[in-house]
C-alpha cells in the first residue's frame, strides 16, 4: 500500500436517522470531518445504495455539492466494481485508497480488499483480526488518526513529518481553506492532522510527529493580580495543560513551548524585552524601536504627568490594556487627549500608557515564518490630530474602541510606499525580526511596524503568535510556513540527538 490517495465514506457513517420524524441528518461530527477532507488534497467520494428515501437521497446531493464529493453508487451485491471505478477514474492505484463504512460483512469486506482498497470499519462490534486489508475505528472521529497511521507505515524512514494541530475551529477552517493542513503529503514531506483536545491525548500524539498550537485559543482565565506565568498568571484549558505535561513527558517538540508565547500575552513584558532593540541599530540606517510606555495600575494617580514625563511620554497616548489576549476586555483601548481623560477610562488594569505614533495611517504587517520574513501594508489609525477631528468629540473626551473590531481607519490613505514621505527600511526591519526571532524563540509570529512623521523612526507597535498571515498570497506563505514547521521539527531532532549523544 503506499500513501492514502482517494477516501470513500459510506453514508452510513455520515448521517442518522430521527426515528420520530422519519428524517435523516448529517451527523455533527461529520461537518468537520468532511470539511477537513474536502481541503485535504485528496480524492474524496460518498457512497450510496439505490432505493434510497428522497428526502435521504436528496440530502446525499446536497452534502456531495457542499463538500465536493464524488457520488458513488455502490451494489449491494458486488460494491467492489464501483468503488474500483471510481479509483480508475482518480487515476490512482487501489493501493492508495479506502472505503469507510459501518454495515459491511465479512464476505464484501474481502470481496474490496481483493481489489486493493483498504476498509475502514466504524464501530467497536466489528471483529476483524483475521481479515487481511481491514482496520477498525470506534468514532468517525478517528478517521484522520488512521490515515495518519496507515502513511507512516508506508513511510521511509523521516520522509513524512506528522504534524499535529491544536486551534478555535474558526481558526483551523481559514488554514483549511487556504491548503495549509493537507492530509495527502506536502511536498517537503509533511502531513497535518488535527488534535481534538476533548478526546484521549496519548493514542492521538502517538501518530505524531510535532504538535503546532494557537495556544491562546486555549486560555481559560488571567489572574490579574500575579505575574504572568505558566503556573501562576496565565491558566490554560484543562485539555492544553494536559497537552503540554504529555508533550514534555513524551518528549515531542511543541511549535513552541508554552512558556515561549507568555511575554506576547503582558503588553508590559513585550515592551521592556523590545526596549533592547537598539542592539542591531547603527547610524547608517533607520533607527528602530519599541515606543514610550509607562505602566500603571491605576489612573488617579497623583504624580501621573511626572512618570509620564520621566517614559518620554506626552498627549494624546494611546492606552491598551496589560493583557494582551485571554479575557474579554483586553482589546478595548483609549487614544487619551487630555490628562482629565483618564478618569473613568473604561480601559481595564493594569494598563500600558503607549506613545501614539503620528505614521501617516499606513502600517506595516510583518510575518516571520521560519527564517523568512514578509510583509504587507495596510491602513492605519490617522495622525493624532485628523482622529480627533473625525471622532466627532471635539476634544471633550478619550476615543474608545475595541482592537478587533472597530480600529478607527483612515480610509482615505494611499497605500502605495512610492508616496511615503518616509521609505520602509526592509533591511533594518529583517534584522529586527531575526533579533525577535533569536530572543523571543519563536518559529512563527508576526509584529506590526508605523513610521514616525516626521523622524522616520521605525516603531515596532504590536507582537502577536501564530497570525493568520493572510495578506500574503498563498502560494508564497503556505510553502513558507511548511519549511518552518520542517526547520522546526528538524532543529528539534538534532539537538535531541546531539544531548543523548553527550549522555552516552
Amino acid at each position: 500500500m503506499g500513501p492514502v490517495k482517494g477516501v470513500v465514506l459510506d453514508e452510513s457513517v455520515l448521517f442518522s436517522v430521527d426515528d420520530d420524524e422519519n428524517s435523516t441528518h448529517l451527523l455533527p461530527a461529520a461537518e468537520k470531518m468532511l470539511f477537513r477532507l474536502q481541503y485535504s488534497n485528496l480524492h474524496v467520494g460518498i457512497s450510496y445504495k439505490e432505493g434510497l428515501c428522497s428526502q435521504k437521497g436528496a440530502l446525499i446531493q446536497h452534502v456531495a455539492v457542499l463538500y465536493t464529493l464524488q457520488l458513488v453508487k455502490l451494489d449491494v451485491s458486488c460494491p467492489e466494481h464501483a468503488l474500483q471505478a471510481t479509483s480508475s477514474a482518480w487515476d490512482v492505484i487501489p493501493d492508495t485508497c479506502i472505503f469507510v463504512t459501518s454495515i459491511l460483512d465479512a464476505v464484501i469486506c474481502r470481496n474490496i480488499c481483493s481489489k486493493g482498497w483498504t476498509v475502514v470499519l466504524q464501530g467497536l462490534e466489528h471483529t476483524v483480526s483475521d481479515m487481511s486489508g481491514v482496520t477498525t475505528i470506534h468514532k468517525l472521529q478517528d478517521l484522520l488518526i488512521t490515515l495518519s497511521r496507515l502513511n507512516k507505515m508506508v513511510a521511509l524512514g523521516d520522509s513524512v513529518i506528522t504534524v499535529g494541530y491544536v486551534m478555535k475551529w474558526t481558526r483551523e477552517k481559514d488554514f483549511l481553506k487556504r491548503g495549509a493542513f493537507p492530509t495527502m503529503p506536502t511536498s517537503n514531506g509533511l502531513t497535518f492532522i488535527s488534535i481534538d483536545l476533548d478526546l484521549p491525548l496519548i493514542p492521538q500524539l502517538q501518530t505524531v510527529d510535532v504538535v503546532l498550537h494557537k495556544a491562546t485559543d486555549e486560555i481559560s482565565s488571567v489572574d490579574e493580580g500575579q505575574m504572568l506565568s505558566i503556573s501562576k498568571g496565565v491558566i490554560f484549558s484543562e485539555g492544553m495543560q494536559q497537552l503540554d505535561r504529555c508533550m514534555k513527558h513524551l518528549h515531542y517538540h511543541l511549535i513552541d513551548p508554552l512558556e515561549n508565547i507568555i511575554p506576547l500575552l503582558d503588553r508590559d513584558a513585550i515592551q521592556n524585552i523590545l526596549q533592547d532593540l537598539d542592539e542591531i541599530n547603527n547610524p547608517r540606517s533607520c533607527r528602530i524601536r519599541a515606543p514610550h510606555y509607562l505602566k500603571v495600575s491605576k489612573f488617579d494617580e497623583p504624580d501621573l504627568v511626572e512618570k509620564l514625563n520621566q517614559a518620554q511620554l506626552s498627549l494624546p497616548a494611546i492606552v491598551k490594556p496589560q493583557i494582551a489576549c485571554g479575557v474579554s476586555n483586553a482589546h478595548t483601548m483609549a487614544v487619551v487627549f487630555k490628562m482629565e481623560e483618564f478618569a473613568e477610562l473604561p480601559v481595564p488594569l493594569p494598563s500600558v500608557i503607549q506613545e501614539y505614533i503620528d505614521h501617516g495611517s499606513i502600517v506595516y504587517k510583518f510575518y516571520v515564518l521560519g527564517e523568512r520574513v514578509f510583509y504587507a501594508v495596510r491602513s492605519s489609525t490617522p495622525n493624532a490630530a485628523s482622529l480627533l477631528l473625525s471622532s466627532g468629540n471635539k476634544g471633550s473626551s478619550a476615543v474608545i474602541f475595541d482592537s478587533l473590531k472597530s480600529l478607527p481607519v483612515d480610509s482615505t490613505t494611499s497605500l502605495k510606499s512610492d508616496s511615503d514621505e518616509v521609505k520602509l527600511d526592509l533591511d533594518i526591519v529583517t534584522s529586527a525580526a531575526m533579533w525577535m526571532r533569536g530572543k523571543l524563540h519563536l518559529t512563527i509570529f508576526g509584529f506590526d511596524v508605523v513610521i514616525q512623521a516626521g523622524t522616520g523612526d521605525h516603531v515596532i507597535v504590536d507582537v502577536n503568535y501564530l497570525p493568520s498571515f493572510k495578506e500574503i498570497p498563498n502560494e508564497t506563505a503556505i510553502p513558507a510556513f511548511w519549511e518552518a514547521i520542517q526547520s522546526s521539527y528538524k532543529s528539534y531532532k538534532y539537538s535531541s540527538k546531539q544531548a543523548a549523544d553527550e549522555k552516552n
